[in-house]
């Protein structure tokens, strides 16, 4: 393997079609794809200054490395990826990969990041930004931090454990996507899902869990959460209560108390769903 160390790479397409090279302490100035159409690519300690570095790539590992805000749409087209303490500032890195792998990742300005991406894992990964994970497939995260609105919109076959998310309108036309101890707060979560499934969670939301068909709760604390389960297929075990629930279509809700319970006839059919209250406190009731 082709080794270089604390060389500065400009222009463009410094390293076009580099195959079976080993960079270390690097710095990729001005110039774009520097590293276009590359193969078998180790990087450690690299510095990435600069727009396009990685597309069309295959077997690529980047470690304790830095994409610098002007280094956005950093990695498109490009397969078997494998990021271990990095941080990256760029937006709209990730565009149409498949395998990709981030350990210990910081993506501080993660707009339109991570789109149409497919077999992606993720451990320690915060992300500040709008619109991630759209339209992406078989992920699986765990101690994954979120920041940002519209996020896994179109998602499939996620599972996320361990998990802070503060994101409005969060899964949005998501299909089979299972959350485990996690913390979700934001307004009209999981809206249009399909397949929605959380275990150990806890959920703050305002018109939160809407036109979802088949949506799953175990174990699972809502507070300061308003006007849940409408239009909702649903099967909720709610630890403590829900602030007020309205028109679920169909299923079993189960709850310690319910504040507010809409249920409208000309709207849903009542007799559909099953309300279960474990604690003897009145409810009140709108039909």
């Amino acid at each position: 393997m082709e080794q270089h160390k604390n060389e500065v790479f400009t222009g463009e397409r410094a390293l076009f079609q580099g195959k079976e090279l080993e960079l270390i302490d690097c710095t990729f100035q001005d110039g774009e794809s520097p590293l276009k159409e590359s193969e078998q690519i180790q990087l450690l300690g690299a510095r990435f200054k600069w727009k396009y570095p990685l597309w069309y790539s295959r077997h690529i590992t980047v470690k304790s490395s830095v994409f610098f805000e002007m280094a956005r749409a950093g990695v498109w087209y490009t397969d078997d990826v494998h990021f271990e303490d990095v941080t990256i500032e760029a937006p709209k890195e990730f565009r149409r990969c498949h395998g990709i792998v981030l350990k210990q990742v910081s993506i501080p300005n993660a707009d339109e990041t991570l789109w149409n991406c497919q077999d992606v894992t993720m451990d320690h990964v915060l992300v500040k930004g709008n619109y991630f994970a759209m339209n992406s497939q078989d992920m699986k995260l765990d101690h994954f931090t979120l920041y940002g609105n519209y996020s896994f919109d179109g998602a499939k076959n996620v599972e996320i454990h361990n998990a802070r998310i503060l994101s409005k309108d969060f899964a949005w036309n998501s299909e089979n996507v299972t959350i485990y101890d996690s913390y979700i707060s934001g307004e009209y979560l999981g809206w249009n899902a399909k397949n929605l499934t959380l275990v150990n969670c806890t959920i703050e939301s305002l018109q939160g869990f809407c036109y979802i068909k088949n949506l799953v709760l175990k174990n699972c604390k809502l507070i300061n959460t308003t006007l849940a389960f409408e239009y909702c297929t649903v099967d909720a075990d709610i630890t403590g209560g829900v602030d007020s629930v309205l028109n679920p279509t169909s299923g079993t809700i189960r709850a310690d108390r319910i504040g507010e319970l809409i249920m409208e006839p000309d709207k849903v059919n009542v007799t559909k769903t099953t309300i279960i209250c474990r604690q003897e406190v009145p409810m009140e009731q709108t039909v």
